[in-house]
């Protein structure tokens, strides 16, 4: 006899990269991947060699695990104002998170050499880190694109994925995948199966 036919295990989504630097923020939210519960970041290690590879912190810097929680706390921050990128209710503690954080980096305004105004962390090492990642969010405001940046409303994915949608309505981060799944999740829900 046969199993009976079940919906297949979700796959992690391969989405596009996010335009410029967002690519660097939408890859930090995905560290934590939430199908199958791994964390890119999870050592002290594994935080200062991802953030080593993106030119954010020296390979020499020493991390600890307190370093390692304020990154998570910082990432499932940023994961929530993605959310709310995609139209779900903004936690308050997510503000108050990166807030903390950019105070934390002594984020400031500075001039680069052309006179462009920027978002400049005074703290090297890992708060200096944070803070890049921060102005990363605070240039793509300001220039419009931040509302691209958004998280899979599914609860059991919330990838970040960039909306490339001409008109910004993109909602899942694969359609093959979370949207389709949401959709079968209602009709049986609808037809009581």
């Amino acid at each position: 006899m046969l199993p009976p036919i079940s919906e297949p295990p979700p796959k992690k989504p391969q989405t596009k990269p996010a335009s410029g630097e967002l690519e660097v923020l939408r890859s930090f939210v995905n560290t934590y991947d939430l199908m199958d519960e791994t964390d890119d970041i999870d050592t002290p290690d594994a935080l200062r060699d991802w953030l080593a590879a993106r030119g954010l912190l020296a390979r020499t810097e020493r991390l600890d695990d307190d370093d390692v929680r304020q990154a998570r706390s910082v990432r499932e921050a940023l994961r929530s104002l993605l959310l709310a990128n995609n139209g779900m209710e903004l936690d308050p503690r997510a503000l108050e998170t990166v807030n903390n954080a950019a105070r934390s980096a002594e984020v400031v305004v500075s001039f680069g050499d052309a006179g462009a105004p920027q978002l400049s962390p005074v703290r090297p090492g890992f708060q200096g880190a944070l803070g890049r990642l921060l102005g990363v969010a605070f240039r793509a405001m300001a220039d419009g694109t931040w509302q691209r940046l958004k998280a899979c409303p599914a609860d059991d994915c919330e990838w970040a994925f960039y909306d490339a949608s001409k008109n910004r309505s993109g909602v899942w981060c694969k359609m093959e995948v979370c949207g389709n799944r949401a959709k079968a999740r209602s009709y049986r829900e609808r037809h009581g199966r």
